[in-house]
């Protein structure tokens, strides 16, 4: 049968940008990452709870504009937009952001920038991916798990049918702007939030770096700024590297190398109505996924304590409850997660366990036999009965 085929290449420059200050009004690394010879509409989605612990930002971002209104046209004040998890599990948010997206003619050329978390970032991302079908967006997070990691993917997505991220765009931003000042306000928990994701990607992709916040630990407790920085930056560096080389950026196949430790992840979130959160959840799925590793003979017994020792001194807990949650049929539904993490990609389960440090490694098993030994060994090690 006749055929007509051709290869479609798409190229994309994907550009994070680290500054303090991003709204001062002298500032430029935001205007010069927009603006070119033509006049630009931006319109601006900003989270509410940042805008309610930093009262003048709302005042800044629009003095920013009005200052630089010739090239960046500012086309109403920011949007209030919730964010957290628990926003991502209606399609009314996305609809209020197409909404003012369509009346204030927001086109292919124009902007939107997404001020916030990880979840407004997404949920903004997918509205301006969606629109026209391809609004350019502009990433400014405002969380350190954000800045390390979800600021500079590809994905855009809200939850669905109880499940993470079931709706979705790949789609890049046109920049990420990581501003450390923003992160001024956050509680100790959310300051702390993003290290997990730096220690997986350390874990399995650079022990250097595993080694330098293992030096670190202790300002990183203490919130130093120098040392929040170097990890900010090194995990930005080591996501955007895998997204740029991994050969897979949009997930055509059946792999989440970057996925360490949150197969569990997933389904603990879900599992615990969202009560758990995705830090907190990772730091359990890293740790079940060492020991996991270690007890199939992957992983010498030092590197796996190093690990766990790792995330206990940076004060996150290594067990929950709902672990041990158990289905109607009596089966523990933590292990659903496995199929639940294939069937996202289709395929045959793929799952990254650590070789040694710095190393992952990808296997297409995993025994529920030893998955629940590792938990019960993370409930007695967290001293539960």
């Amino acid at each position: 049968m006749p055929v007509i085929q051709r290869s479609i290449r798409v190229g994309w420059q994907l550009r994070v940008f680290f500054t303090e200050d991003v709204f001062a009004e002298k500032n430029l690394v935001l205007k010069n990452a927009l603006a070119d010879h033509l006049p630009r509409k931006v319109m601006v989605v900003l989270e509410d709870a940042l805008a309610q612990s930093q009262p003048d930002l709302e005042r800044e971002i629009e003095s920013y504009f009005a200052c630089h209104a010739k090239p960046l046209q500012l086309v109403r004040s920011p949007l209030f937009v919730p964010g957290g998890e628990h926003s991502k599990n209606s399609v009314t948010i996305v609809t209020d952001i197409l909404a003012q997206i369509d009346r204030h003619h927001i086109d292919r050329q124009s902007y939107v920038i997404a001020v916030g978390g990880g979840a407004l970032l997404d949920i903004a991302g997918f509205a301006a991916a969606t629109a026209h079908r391809g609004v350019r967006h502009i990433r400014i997070p405002t969380t350190t798990l954000a800045q390390a990691d979800s600021g500079v993917g590809v994905k855009n997505s809200i939850n669905a049918f109880g499940k993470k991220n079931f709706v979705g765009t790949f789609a890049p931003p046109y920049a990420v702007i990581n501003d450390f000042n923003l992160l001024a306000t956050l509680k100790p928990r959310e300051k702390r939030a993003g290290y997990v994701e730096a220690v997986k990607v350390a874990c399995i992709r650079d022990a250097d770096f595993f080694e330098e916040i293992e030096r670190d630990v202790e300002q990183l407790s203490s919130f130093e700024p120098a040392a929040m920085k170097r990890l900010i930056r090194r995990s930005a560096e080591l996501h955007l590297d895998h997204i740029a080389t991994g050969g897979d950026p949009f997930e055509t196949g059946s792999a989440r190398p970057l996925d360490f430790g949150h197969w569990s992840a997933h389904k603990l979130e879900q599992l615990s109505n969202f009560r758990i959160p995705h830090s907190d959840a990772v730091a359990i799925g890293i740790a079940l996924d060492a020991i996991y590793s270690r007890e199939t003979g992957l992983l010498d017994k030092k590197s796996c304590d190093r690990v766990l020792k790792l995330l206990e001194q940076l004060e996150f807990g290594l067990f929950a409850c709902e672990l041990l949650n158990r289905g109607r049929n009596g089966e523990f539904q933590i292990i659903s997660g496995l199929e639940e993490f294939r069937e996202h990609l289709g395929g045959e389960l793929t799952v990254t366990l650590l070789k040694e440090i710095g190393r992952g490694l990808e296997v297409h098993e995993m025994i529920p036999k030893k998955v629940m030994a590792a938990i019960q060994e993370l409930r007695e090690r967290a001293g539960e009965k």
